[in-house]
């Protein structure tokens, strides 16, 4: 065998939210777990694999997952909880490098080249990396062990739940050959199709496609050439700016008046504003998202002047956005993201016209939340209406870090 030029781990929870939930209560151990609103309304945002034995997946409208798994229990999600466990995984991968590149609460990549020394063999690494995060959080982890990025993820995912696959860089086009053209990175529901209509299912009919063929996709078929010849020469990048922090909520009711709406934006902005505070970051963009009852999903968006991080300036920019919607509704779900995100140096520098009680107010705020929960303050004027999402709808709070999105 050829010594490895290079090699890349890739670490991914398995059904990390449905077993965040099983761990918590062991009354759910062994049972169909959907994580998720309990409400038919609602999407999944994880089921744990006794569920997934019935064909429910993640996304999945709840209505349709209860329909295939009627004795499905529902647990609504804990962010605050799955974070936590996040960072014991994410402190744990650090224990073997010093480059550690998180792409979500529940999956990393980490540059092993050079930690033979250390570890072992690339094998013996994957398996130090699953006995300890089982360890440390007593969970299980599937583990990826590739030269590339892009190897070592698909990898990760080829022997779940708790597995470890190991490709060494002269057999990683043969062992990619035989898979479904799907498991290319950026290959998703539009791209698929397409190049089934080229003649290409699998990603070894791509390894050896014409480039006149693959360049009926443009860029994305130089790309895919790549990837199906298991080359991806990017990094490991130590750290990773977010491109977006976001709030999605699907509503019980639906909802027309702008009024309404407003109530909405304003608890997302309260929000984002909290996360962009305590991450540290600055957003330079705000974008609303509304899906009509028809799932037609709508999006606007603006660029703002200077980088912002209070609930009161995300605020007002995705109000002035609700005059660019033609669409009179009514809408199932309100969303919201800030965007272009940056990394805040040092104390933030106040605008001459900064209401600076706002920010010492939305600050005090933090820190009541901080120290005893997140439902210790509400602004009266939700009163009347809080039950709307808090406990029934889906109440999605996210960082997007994720790769090209699918043409």
């Amino acid at each position: 065998m050829e010594p490895w030029p290079r090699i890349v781990v890739h670490a991914d929870m398995d059904a990390f939210y449905a077993a965040v939930e099983q761990l918590d209560d062991p009354s759910l151990r062994g049972k169909p777990v959907l994580v998720g609103p309990k409400s038919a309304r609602g999407v999944v945002l994880t089921a744990s694999y006794e569920a997934r034995a019935y064909g429910v997946s993640s996304a999945m409208p709840v209505g349709a997952a209860l329909r295939r798994c009627p004795d499905a229990i529902i647990v609504g999600p804990r962010f605050d909880r799955y974070q936590e466990i996040s960072s014991q995984v994410m402190d744990t991968l650090a224990d073997f490098s010093p480059r550690v590149e998180a792409l979500s609460m529940d999956e990393a990549f980490v540059e092993m080249t050079g930690a033979g020394r250390l570890f072992g063999s690339p094998t013996q690494m994957g398996r130090k990396i699953k006995e300890a995060v089982r360890k440390v959080t007593r969970l299980n982890i599937s583990v990826g062990v590739a030269s590339t990025k892009y190897v070592a993820k698909v990898a990760s995912a080829h022997d779940k739940p708790d597995g470890l696959t190991v490709v060494p860089a002269d057999g990683a086009r043969a062992w990619l050959a035989p898979l479904p053209v799907s498991r290319l990175w950026g290959a998703g529901r539009k791209t698929v199709p397409r190049l089934h209509a080229l003649g290409l299912r699998t990603i070894g009919d791509v390894a050896t496609a014409d480039a006149r063929v693959l360049g009926r996709l443009g860029s994305l078929g130089a790309h895919f050439s790549a990837l199906a010849n298991a080359t991806d020469p990017r990094p490991v990048n130590r750290t990773r700016v977010a491109r977006s922090i976001g709030s999605d909520r699907t509503l019980v009711a639906d909802v027309s008046r702008r009024e309404d709406i407003e109530l909405h934006l304003r608890r997302a902005s309260d929000r984002i504003g909290r996360r962009l505070r305590a991450k540290r970051y600055v957003a330079h963009g705000v974008r609303v998202r509304l899906r009509t009852n028809r799932f037609q999903m709508l999006t606007r968006q603006r660029k703002l002047r200077q980088g912002v991080d209070l609930g009161a300036e995300l605020r007002v920019a995705a109000e002035s956005l609700l005059d660019q919607f033609d669409d009179p509704g009514p809408f199932r779900l309100v969303g919201m993201a800030a965007f272009d995100l940056a990394e805040r140096e040092g104390d933030r520098q106040l605008d001459l016209f900064e209401d600076r009680a706002a920010r010492e107010l939305e600050m005090t705020v933090d820190d009541l939340m901080h120290r005893f929960g997140g439902g210790v303050l509400m602004r009266a004027r939700d009163l009347a209406d809080w039950a709307t999402v808090a406990n029934e709808g889906v109440n999605l709070d996210y960082l997007e870090t994720t790769g090209p999105e699918d043409a």
